[in-house]
C-alpha cells in the first residue's frame, strides 16, 4: 500500500477520473481506488499510484418527494445523513462507519460503503446497500465512461449493473456519480433489552423474534465480554430487538413481542434517544476499536451464528439476528475460514491479517475472472484487492 501524501491524484470532475484512468492503463500503471480511505487497511493493494475520490464530493439532487438522492462518490457519509434527516428521511440500509475499529484516518464516503456493500442492523429489514442504489455513472478500467440504472425507483431497463459494482471493492470501476433510494425515517424507535443470555439462547430468541409480525428492525447480541466494554459498559450478556415507526404502532408491537417472548425473562426498554446511540455503536462495532487482536467479519446462516466463537475461539459481537459475527481471534486465519465455512458462511480478515478476502472456488473464480476482463482487462483498478 502507497503513501497516500506521496502519490495522490485527486481528481475534481469525472472527466478528469477519466483522463487519470486512461493515462495509467496506457503507462501500465496500477492504481489503488480511495474514498475517505478508511478501509484501505482491508487487503491493501499492490498499486504504483493513488486515486482519491475525496474532492468529488458534492450533492447533485436531491428530491426528498421523489425519495431519490444523486451525490458524487466521495460525498461524506455523515453529511448525508444529516442532510436526509433534516428531511425526516433515512439512508435504509444504515452504512457503518467503521473509520474507528479500523484504526484509520479520514471519514467515511458514500461511494466507499456502496463500492464495499457495507450494510448495518437495518440489513434484516430493508435489504443490502446494493438494493437501494438506483444508478451510477464511473469510469471502467478501460478508462471508458459508463452510466447505469437511472434516477427514478421504477428503472428496469437493460443490465442491474449496480448490484454488480456494489461489493466488487473498485476493482471494476471508479464511480463517479451514485443515486440512492431514500425512505422515511421512523418517527421513533424503542429498543428492547434482554440479559444474561448465551450465544445459544440469545440466538433461538432472535430467530424467534424475527418469525413474528412485529416488523423488528435490529436484531443484535452482545456476550458479556463485548457488553461490559465502552461505551455500552452493561453487566451481563446483552440480546436486543429494535422497533422503529409511528409511536402508537411502535408501542403496540413492543407489548405483544414481550408477551411472546416472555420465556426468555424479563426485559428493559430503551427510549428512541439511547435507541439510537445503542444501535449507532453497534453499526460501528465500536466496542472493538483498540484491541490489538486481529477482527474477522463473518456472513453466515443467522440461525448459525451463535455457533462461531465457539469453533473459531474467539470473542463476538453478533448483529443481523447472528447473521453477521464480527470477531475478535488470534486462531490462524484457516481455523476461521473453516468454522465458517461448515457453517455455510464465510469470512474475512478487516484488520491485522494480510487478506481479508479467502480464495473463491475454482467455479466463482472462473465467473469473477471474466467479470474484470470484461471491466478492467489491464487490471489497472486495485489491482490484488481479492488476492
Amino acid at each position: 500500500m502507497l503513501d497516500v501524501a506521496a502519490s495522490t491524484e485527486s481528481p475534481k470532475s469525472a472527466e478528469q477520473v477519466q483522463a487519470i484512468v486512461a493515462a495509467a492503463g496506457a503507462a501500465g500503471r496500477r492504481l489503488e481506488i480511495i474514498g475517505g480511505g478508511t478501509k484501505r487497511g482491508i487487503s491493501p493493494v499492490v498499486a504504483s499510484g493513488v486515486l482519491s475520490l475525496a474532492k468529488l464530493d458534492k450533492v447533485i439532487d436531491y428530491a426528498p418527494e421523489e425519495l431519490v438522492l444523486t451525490v458524487q462518490a466521495g460525498a461524506r457519509l455523515a453529511e448525508l445523513e444529516k442532510l436526509v434527516a433534516a428531511e425526516g428521511q433515512m439512508l435504509p440500509f444504515e452504512p457503518p462507519h467503521l473509520g474507528k475499529v479500523l484504526a484509520a484516518r479520514g471519514k467515511t464516503t458514500i461511494g466507499g460503503a456502496v463500492a464495499a456493500n457495507l450494510s448495518g442492523p437495518r440489513r434484516i429489514r430493508a435489504g443490502a446497500a446494493r438494493d437501494h442504489v438506483l444508478g451510477f455513472a464511473g469510469v471502467t478500467g478501460r478508462g471508458e465512461v459508463f452510466k447505469a440504472g437511472g434516477k427514478v425507483v421504477k428503472n428496469v431497463t437493460g443490465y442491474d449493473l449496480s448490484k454488480l459494482i456494489a461489493g466488487s471493492w473498485g476493482t471494476l470501476a471508479v464511480m463517479t456519480e451514485i443515486t440512492l433510494k431514500v425512505l422515511p425515517a421512523g418517527r421513533t424507535e424503542t429498543t428492547l433489552l434482554f440479559f444474561g443470555l448465551d450465544e445459544r439462547r440469545a440466538g433461538e430468541l432472535m430467530t424467534l423474534a424475527m418469525g413474528t409480525s412485529a416488523e423488528v428492525s435490529g436484531a443484535a447480541h452482545l456476550p458479556a465480554f463485548a457488553a461490559r466494554r465502552p461505551p455500552l459498559k452493561a453487566d451481563l450478556a446483552t440480546t436486543a430487538l429494535r422497533l422503529e415507526g409511528f409511536p402508537g404502532s411502535v408501542t403496540a408491537r413492543a407489548e405483544a413481542l414481550l408477551l411472546r417472548l416472555r420465556g426468555f425473562g424479563r426485559a428493559e426498554a430503551l427510549d428512541a434517544a439511547h435507541s439510537r446511540d445503542f444501535w449507532r455503536h453497534v453499526r460501528d462495532v465500536d466496542v472493538f476499536a483498540g484491541d490489538p487482536r486481529p477482527l474477522w467479519r463473518l456472513s453466515v446462516p443467522p440461525a448459525a451464528g451463535w455457533q462461531v466463537a465457539r469453533q473459531a475461539s474467539g470473542d463476538a459481537l453478533y448483529d443481523w439476528a447472528g447473521g453477521l459475527v464480527w470477531m475478535l481471534s488470534d486462531a490462524p486465519a484457516a481455523q476461521v475460514q473453516a468454522a465458517a465455512r461448515a457453517l455455510g458462511g464465510h469470512a474475512g480478515c478487516w484488520r491485522g491479517g494480510e487478506r481479508a478476502f479467502a480464495p473463491l472456488d475454482p467455479p466463482l473464480a472462473a465467473l469473477s475472472g471474466r467479470v474484470k476482463a470484461a471491466f478492467d482487462p489491464l487490471g489497472v483498478l486495485n489491482p490484488g484487492k481479492f488476492g
